[in-house]
């Protein structure tokens, strides 16, 4: 997750203050690196839990990550196609503005 200095911060007084869930966390992304999927599969599964779960931040740090794998818009923008007949209309439209947040941010 790309951090401000200030979110960077807060995660590291929240990790003092909390060791035993900055190990959990690091625990957490060591196994999911685990097994066949590639870095860019990875991210793509990423985005399209993030939107599941409808968690902006999630979706804004997963399109980030994604991009940074080499992941293209078009394949992201796909992934917001693919989970529309799930998501219903009004939260597609909503996960599509969420990467479209940081797609602007990369354009300009």
């Amino acid at each position: 997750m790309k951090r401000t200095p200030d979110s960077t911060m807060k995660y590291m007084d929240f990790i003092q203050r909390f060791p035993r869930l900055g190990e959990a966390w690091d625990a957490i992304h060591r196994e999911e690196a685990q097994g066949p999927l590639d870095a860019r599969t990875m991210r793509l599964v990423k985005v399209a839990v993030a939107m599941g779960a409808f968690r902006e931040g999630a979706v804004h740090s997963a399109v980030r990550k994604a991009l940074k794998a080499g992941v293209t818009r078009e394949e992201l923008e796909q992934v917001v196609a693919l989970g529309a007949s799930t998501l219903g209309m009004p939260s597609s439209v909503a996960v599509y503005t969420w990467v479209q947040d940081v797609l602007d941010k990369v354009d300009a």
